[in-house]
């Protein structure tokens, strides 16, 4: 029986299922968690991703990983010639994978890099299931969307289908980190002297957040800036001068290129100031954590806008669009914070409410019904 007193879908030991997700922490981390769900059921789950994805298989070793080509659409003419060209050598590779490991579904996360491994699925006639993590259906899903069983969706909305997909489309929510998901469950304890930031720019940083927030921090009162902690992710290029500038603050400041124990952060912290890719919004979410959400400005589809627009919504955050944003305004919405305290703890349980922190279980129910 499930949580929920449901009958949980029996798994067959037989029954064997292929992930595929692009390389980067937002696609390949809801495929993991899809994959220790599956696993704990007795399902035999592989994944296969391109070089990119490759450098997780030392985090999750259990896990058998395959690598073909890929590439991501990139400007330029030769730039395009070059990614049809390695995902056409990608997806002859995936077609004899498949064709020998003989998966019952594969299940696409999205991403360039997933695309030969669901297409080569459905030339052979196995059962694809797509699980898209952003409001808006990226263009590697897109492509292979008509043929799937079924759309998984992140979030509530069925605004980026069109309505001959919508009949596909369920919604259970995005697969998030046993860990964070662990964080869900402590009690959110709003501020009482130390404010405690963690700041995360995606898994390629983010240079407004090297400039702005320490800009900040530096005209928040003397008071207010002499009780700030603060865990920065930075670009390489960046740390120096971030360090520096902290360091003539006097504020305590630790700054990583990646951070790596970011369910230990999102337990330690105030509040959340970042990208709103589809895994930070949901990780916030579930973590129950309040945000505030400074969208990739250079989306055409605008899609981390639309992420955070959720939580937004809700309640749980504030969204600040990088056109326009300054340390002025972001000052002033870190004192306004600091202030009000009993807002931070009402924003962290509404994000607790707004997405469910049992998604993979809800994935893996519908992956092993087919």
């Amino acid at each position: 029986m499930t949580s929920d007193g449901s009958q949980q879908p029996q798994a067959s030991s037989e029954k064997r299922v292929f992930l595929s997700a692009g390389g980067t922490g937002g696609h390949m981390f809801p495929a993991f968690a899809l994959a220790h769900e599956l696993r704990n059921r007795g399902v035999d789950v592989a994944l296969v991703t391109d070089v990119r994805g490759a450098k997780y298989q030392t985090q999750y070793k259990d896990i058998p990983f395959h690598v073909v080509r890929a590439e991501t659409l990139r400007p330029g003419f030769l730039a395009k010639i070059r990614m049809i060209f390695l995902l056409l050598i990608g997806t002859g590779q995936a077609y004899l994978l498949l064709r020998k490991q003989k998966p019952a579904v594969v299940v696409g996360f999205g991403g360039y890099p997933s695309f030969p491994t669901v297409l080569a699925a459905q030339a052979l006639g196995i059962t694809t299931f797509l699980h898209e993590q952003n409001a808006v259906l990226g263009r590697a899903n897109q492509l292979v969307a008509t043929k799937a069983k079924h759309i998984a969706l992140s979030l509530p909305s069925l605004s980026s289908l069109p309505q001959s997909l919508q009949a596909k489309a369920i919604f259970t929510g995005n697969p998030v980190r046993t860990e964070i998901a662990a964080v869900g469950r402590l009690p959110y304890v709003p501020p009482t002297h130390d404010f405690k930031l963690l700041v995360l720019g995606g898994s390629q940083g983010a240079s407004v957040f090297s400039k702005v927030v320490p800009a900040a921090i530096g005209l928040l009162p003397d008071e207010l800036r002499s009780r700030i902690r603060i865990v920065q992710q930075c670009r390489a290029a960046d740390i120096a001068e971030v360090r520096h500038a902290y360091d003539v603050l006097g504020v305590q400041a630790r700054l990583e290129t990646f951070v790596t124990d970011v369910p230990a952060q999102l337990a330690d912290c105030h509040l959340l100031i970042a990208r709103s890719g589809a895994s930070t919004v949901s990780e916030a979410a579930v973590a129950g954590r309040p945000a505030i959400f400074v969208p990739y400005p250079y989306h055409k589809d605008q899609q981390q806008k639309v992420n955070a627009g959720v939580l937004v919504a809700a309640g749980a955050a504030i969204l600040l669009e990088e056109k326009g944003l300054n340390s002025q305004i972001l000052a002033k919405e870190l004192e306004k914070l600091a202030q009000t305290p009993q807002q931070l703890g009402q924003m962290a349980e509404a994000a607790r409410n707004t997405l469910p922190a049992d998604a993979a279980r809800r994935l893996a129910d519908a992956i092993l019904a087919l």
